[in-house]
């Protein structure tokens, strides 16, 4: 999907929302709210094709900033990647860990169900099997979750946002990797995990109207 098909794609879902009333948050969570910490769908949102999936949770308030409501985790199943490429740092769990995934990215989202900002996540933060910056930036056209099992606007607009956010994405995977290192330098292989008392290592704000607006979209 190309930035210009993304952003049209963006623009049409949260339309779709808007007209319905019916914003982002509230076609994850229950009618009642959700719960602290509590993945949203239970047992995640997974492509039916590709393996690809997300999840929606939210933090409870003093730990998450004032403006945000939740945020999307985004992954690659690890079957998506070429067969024997080697994790940089393995799940404690090693093959017994209990999602085969690799963080892509994180997702927040505003009080509105707008998208605020972009972020990347410690390893521990989702017991991902991680993979370098280079190696996730080569595989990001691989990230669709159209065909989860979800409403298929939240669907659509995950992924066309990081179709449309792609260079923003590879920028900070790279930041993250350099990170990384500092803290590698500093704590060895304790860096990877809570021990480092460090959750999130790059984060960007999203500013959807400049972006889709830097875009030609005519005769898209």
């Amino acid at each position: 999907m190309t930035p210009e098909r993304a952003a049209l794609t963006v623009i049409e879902t949260i339309t779709a929302m808007a007209a319905e009333q019916k914003p982002l948050m509230l076609r994850v969570i229950p009618e009642g709210g959700a719960t602290y910490w509590t993945h949203y769908p239970k047992g995640d949102a997974r492509s039916q094709s590709c393996k690809a999936r997300w999840y929606y949770h939210v933090h409870a308030a003093g730990d998450r900033d004032e403006d945000e409501h939740g945020h999307f985790h985004l992954f690659l199943h690890r079957t998506q990647l070429p067969e024997g490429l080697e994790p940089k740092v393995w799940p404690p769990q090693g093959e017994d860990a209990k999602a085969h995934v690799t963080h892509l990215i994180g997702l927040s989202i505003d009080a509105l169900g707008i998208p605020r900002a972009w972020f990347a996540t410690n390893r521990y933060v989702t017991n991902e099997f991680l993979y370098p910056a280079d190696v996730m930036i080569e595989h990001l056209p691989a990230f669709n979750v159209d065909d989860t099992k979800q409403d298929d606007l939240v669907n659509r607009f995950v992924t066309a946002m990081v179709a449309l956010y792609r260079e923003e994405i590879a920028d900070l995977l790279r930041k993250r990797d350099a990170v990384q290192e500092e803290l590698v330098a500093e704590l060895g292989d304790a860096a990877y995990e809570k021990a480092s008392g460090v959750d999130v290592l790059a984060q960007i704000p999203i500013d959807l109207d400049t972006k889709i607006g830097s875009l030609d979209l005519e005769g898209v």
